[in-house]
């Protein structure tokens, strides 16, 4: 029998987490936003409360929370802010391909220094001539005795200039593509890796995004993550468990542009009445609640296969294409809902306006996520 309700401590999570958001994230969003800052002080409540790192098993001194109670996290704190909720997931980023193929020592030293203090972490695929094409990058490793140098660049990485540490994927050839590509544990402190400056983002300016320069890193064999010919299926696999993430980020998204719009329409008052009594106005509402729905349902599902063992990354693509799509617009309606105050920064849409497009963009656009729905449909 199918049971779409949470247990008692999922409920208590969600509550927790909800209060958190409202508590500490909104009133701090707008500014942070403005200033393009992540604060350091949530974050580091947030570690304290367990909101970060969830997924890390207890042995090495995590929650070991499923997959889904990190889901149902997200889309709280997601309401309050993307920008600062994406630079909170970035650490489960980098911190799933450790805990999918790294071994006990790699697992003690990283996931025990990411729950023992509130450090960062940084998963560091894209390059400048190109995101979706991850077998493509040009980021090459090579061999030295028992070292690896690695010499290229990563953009677009997501706490770049605030990580401990970062999961790096390079290549050994080229001419091999996705055959060639193998993954790293590189400290920051390692000689030769260089961040470069904090992106001037449109939106989700709060999370830190900066380009790291590989110059000869030398990288001992101990930090091998993944052997040349298995980075690839590590990076795929990796955002197959962090997709259901996106999903989460784009309904917390929507259930607050729904919520500011309801009550901005329930206010506002045109031709005599207040709008929320217009046809119009209740068919974009209407419209952002079916779509908010429908993704809870599709990222719940997502995580809940993950959490019980079921191999279906179809079902993650789902939740990433069409919560990205529909958050996209969603936000877009609610500025339309606000009219001209939805387009000035004293009311909240325009922000989450531009916070939304993000989603269909980074851990593979829409249009990637439908390529992998529609060759996993005719294979």
């Amino acid at each position: 029998m199918l049971n779409f309700g949470l247990s008692e401590e999922q409920t208590a999570l969600v509550e927790t987490a909800r209060r958190f958001a409202r508590e500490r994230i909104i009133p701090v969003a707008a500014q942070c936003d403005r200033d393009s800052r992540f604060p350091r002080d949530v974050f580091e409540a947030a570690h304290e409360l367990g909101f970060v790192n969830t997924t890390v098993p207890a042995e090495y001194g995590g929650p070991g929370m499923g997959e889904l109670e990190n889901a149902l996290i997200t889309e709280q704190l997601a309401y309050g802010c993307t920008g600062i909720t994406t630079s909170m997931l970035a650490n489960t980023l980098a911190l799933t391909p450790i805990k999918l193929a790294g071994t006990e020592a790699h697992k003690k030293k990283y996931l025990g220094m990411l729950t023992a203090e509130p450090h960062f972490a940084s998963y560091a695929t894209t390059e400048p001539s190109g995101g979706s094409d991850v077998a493509g990058m040009r980021t090459r490793f090579t061999q030295h005795g028992d070292d690896y140098v690695i010499s290229g660049e990563k953009s677009w990485i997501t706490n770049a200039t605030l990580a401990s540490f970062y999961v790096v994927f390079a290549t050994g050839d080229t001419a091999k593509r996705h055959k060639g590509i193998a993954a790293f544990i590189v400290d920051r402190d390692t000689p030769g890796l260089k961040v470069g400056k904090h992106e001037d983002k449109l939106g989700q300016r709060a999370s830190d995004t900066a380009v790291v320069h590989f110059e000869e890193v030398r990288v001992d064999k101990a930090n091998l993550l993944a052997p040349e010919g298995e980075g690839f299926k590590l990076a795929m696999e990796t955002f197959n468990q962090t997709r259901p993430d996106i999903g989460a980020l784009a309904t917390g998204l929507m259930q607050r542009a729904l919520d500011e719009s309801v009550a901005y329409a329930k206010e506002r008052k045109a031709f005599g009445s207040a709008i929320a009594e217009h046809q119009m106005v209740q068919a974009m509402l209407a419209e952002m609640a079916i779509g908010c729905e429908a993704t809870r349902l599709l990222y719940q599902k997502a995580a809940w296969n993950l959490d019980t063992g079921v191999r279906d990354p179809i079902v993650s693509a789902y939740a990433k294409a069409f919560g990205a799509d529909r958050a996209m617009q969603t936000a877009i309606d609610a500025v339309q809902v606000f009219g001209g105050n939805g387009y000035v920064r004293d009311y909240p849409v325009e922000k989450l306006m531009r916070d939304a497009k993000v989603l269909q963009i980074y851990e593979g656009t829409s249009q990637i996520q439908r390529l992998v729905i529609a060759r996993s449909l005719t294979r």
